[in-house]
């Protein structure tokens, strides 16, 4: 099918049902007996057993299985800042996801907002509905600030876009390693792309020797200007925290010069910003993961033609896909099970390290499971219970 055709079938079947997503009752309304049950005069019970014991909210109401995708539509996919209208089929699609792969009551809430304040104030306002908040498609680094505001509100609140895609990534590489039979402490790594992704995937990588993992020989996070480092001036506190850490020699310079002598490179950035010659620059047998959506900053057959032993892009068009639809319906499902009050790291390396080993004999063009894989969103939420402290 040609894009155009896929636009155009996209857009005929969001109009022909006015969006992805409905409401519908759990219980049927067929006597008279029912409505004075679930409204009045019998709802004054349920109200008043939760003013008795808040906490009992779980018990009694949609809460203990209701998740809010919220986006102020600043950084939607790769359309950038397109408003919360815009954003909307975006966050009905991720409602619809964990609706049907992890059987979650989930809402878009696509808001207006000036700034961090207005996200974080609008967030805490509406938490007591809510069992989990699922943050979505805001730039960076207003993002940051939002989720870091946001950790004791009494349920978790999770950015997808930064750790969903950072743990399925991690799944990624490392069943990238199994397959090539390359070692995760020899690796070279460049990230391409500084927003909430490439700080996430930084960071997952970087310390994962503190979970246990191996730890890579070298990262590097490179932006717009070049490599990411403590000496630089124009870089916002996010980035020079990242910096501080991975870039201690302060290297400078920019992508070509970061892609020499590198064994992997993810890029969460644009289109086309890898060229052919980058990727013939890296070690033998490069891996490539090209994930900027819709299109990726090189495409696989071109990465290929130049030695690049494992291709993988965000898009579920091509083969080999790391997508965080892999990862948050179980995350949330898990979430939601433990009714866990915030998310921790310990859970984010429990996700990435199921998703790799669920996937018995990774091969170079299927690295993870495909996403619709109810087995695995078990899986992944059985990991996120279970380590939760």
């Amino acid at each position: 099918m040609s894009n155009s055709d896929l636009q155009e079938k996209a857009l005929d079947l969001h109009k022909k049902h006015k969006g992805k997503i409905t409401v519908k009752s759990k219980i049927p309304q067929s006597e008279d007996e029912t409505f004075s049950l679930v409204y009045t005069p019998g709802v004054a019970a349920a109200s008043r057993k939760i003013a008795e014991d808040t906490n009992s909210v779980f018990d009694y109401t949609i809460k203990s299985n209701f998740v809010a995708v919220v986006s102020d539509g600043t950084a939607v996919l790769g359309l950038g800042n397109i408003g919360p209208e815009a954003a909307m089929p975006v966050m009905e699609g991720k409602a619809l996801l964990m609706s049907e792969l992890a059987g979650i009551d989930a809402v878009p809430l696509c808001i207006k907002a000036e700034n961090a304040d207005d996200i974080i104030r609008f967030v805490k306002q509406c938490a007591p509905t809510f069992g989990a908040i699922n943050l979505e498609d805001i730039a960076a680094p207003r993002c940051f600030e939002v989720e870091d505001q946001l950790q004791d509100i009494g349920i978790p609140v999770f950015h997808d876009d930064q750790h969903g895609t950072a743990v399925v990534v991690f799944a990624a590489l490392l069943n990238a390693c199994r397959v090539l039979g390359k070692k995760l402490n020899n690796l070279r790594v460049v990230i391409v792309g500084s927003g909430a992704a490439g700080i996430a995937v930084t960071k997952l990588i970087a310390n994962a020797g503190e979970a246990n993992f191996p730890q890579v020989a070298d990262i590097k996070l490179v932006d717009s200007k070049g490599i990411v480092s403590p000496s630089r001036t124009d870089m916002n506190s996010y980035k020079l925290k990242i910096a501080q850490k991975i870039n201690k020699e302060n290297k400078e310079g920019d992508l070509a010069f970061a892609l020499k002598g590198a064994d992997v490179v993810v890029g969460l950035s644009r289109p086309g910003i890898i060229t052919k010659q980058m990727i013939k620059s890296m070690n033998p047998d490069p891996i490539v993961f090209a994930m900027a959506n819709p299109v990726p900053e090189i495409m696989p057959d071109e990465a290929k033609e130049v030695g690049a032993a494992i291709v993988a892009t965000g898009r579920s068009d091509l083969p080999n896909q790391i997508n965080n639809a892999l990862g948050f319906p179980g995350i949330f499902r898990g979430l939601l099970n433990c009714r866990a009050k915030r998310v921790t790291t310990k859970m984010k390396y429990a996700t990435a390290k199921v998703l790799s080993e669920y996937v018995v004999s990774p091969k170079a063009d299927q690295l993870l499971s495909k996403i619709g894989d109810r087995e695995v969103v078990k899986v992944v939420a059985d990991a996120v219970s279970s380590s939760y402290e």
